[in-house]
Formats: C-alpha cells, sequence, structure tokens
C-alpha cells in the first residue's frame, strides 16, 4: 500500500490560504486605518481576566480615552474627507467579512 500526494493541489491550496489571509489582515488593517484618519478612533476598554498579565487601571482607561479624544480634535482632514475615509473603512471591513464568509462556504459547501 502506498500513499501518492498531489503536490500541485497541495500547493495550489497553500497559495489560496496564503493569498487569502494576507488580504484579510490588509483588508482589517485598511479599515483601522481608515478610521482614524476619519477620527472615530477604537478605543476598547480590556476585559479583566483572573489570569491576566497586565489588567489597565480605570485611571488609565480614561487617560487612553482622553488622548483619543485629543486625537480627533487635531485631525486636519475636512468633513467631506472624514466622511470618505469613514465609508472607505467600512467598506475595507465588509470586504474582509466576506472574505471569511467566502471561505467557510468552500469549506462547508465547496469540495
Amino acid at each position: 500500500m502506498s500513499i501518492e500526494i498531489d503536490w500541485m493541489a497541495f500547493l495550489s491550496v497553500f497559495a489560496a490560504a496564503l493569498v487569502g489571509a494576507v488580504m484579510i489582515v490588509t483588508l482589517y488593517a485598511l479599515g483601522l486605518r481608515m478610521l482614524v484618519r476619519a477620527g472615530r478612533v477604537p478605543v476598547v476598554t480590556p476585559a479583566e481576566f483572573t489570569d491576566a498579565i497586565t489588567v489597565l487601571s480605570a485611571k488609565e482607561i480614561r487617560r487612553a480615552a482622553k488622548q483619543a479624544e485629543k486625537a480627533a480634535r487635531k485631525n486636519p482632514l475636512t468633513e467631506a474627507q472624514k466622511t470618505l475615509a469613514f465609508l472607505a473603512a467600512i467598506c475595507c471591513f465588509v470586504l474582509c467579512a466576506a472574505a471569511v464568509a467566502g471561505g467557510i462556504l468552500l469549506i462547508v459547501i465547496g469540495h
């Protein structure tokens, strides 16, 4: 009994996975960048876990939110440019979600 590997199929799956991963990471990073340029800096309060290495205090969280508000006020873009950057961010996030959903559909439905 011998096992044969179809190396061309392996390489095509590897290339598709690599391109998909790079595309998803790039779209997400570009979406975050456009969101910041639009003046909507995402401030996420950290979850507190019992075994967390670092837990931010309430003071540190308030300081981060204050810095985000200050950065949003210093934005040199006009309102039209901010709106365009926000729409670009939404488009990037939608494309990222579509790529993930497409990958899941290929796994579930495809062969």
